[in-house]
């Protein structure tokens, strides 16, 4: 486990409602191909804050990597509605392009 790893996942246990620490965390973990963790983290993270369609789309392709394809699609659908409703359209593009 790299240093930078240990860091953030002292930082999201210190505080589990900061939203920053869990989305720094689960970005970690997708560096360290720990992709169940990272889902998890991603799924804290979108739960506690109002996203803006980029921790919608990691999210989405990370449960499409798990093979958890409905789920992805979903986290799809709900990144599009984030992405559109903070005005984000090359975000909603990109989201469109995904064939989940």
């Amino acid at each position: 486990m790299t240093d930078r790893l240990a860091t953030m996942r002292a930082m999201a246990d210190k505080q589990p409602d900061n939203p920053l620490a869990r989305f720094g965390l689960a970005n970690e973990l997708l560096k360290a191909g720990l992709l169940d963790e990272a889902a998890v983290e991603l799924d804290a993270y979108l739960a506690i804050h109002d996203d803006e369609g980029n921790g919608w789309l990691r999210y989405a392709d990370t449960l499409h990597a798990l093979g958890k394809q409905d789920a992805a699609r979903a986290a799809c659908e709900k990144g599009i509605d984030a992405a559109t409703r903070h005005g984000h359209a090359t975000l909603v593009s990109e989201f469109e392009e995904r064939e989940y």
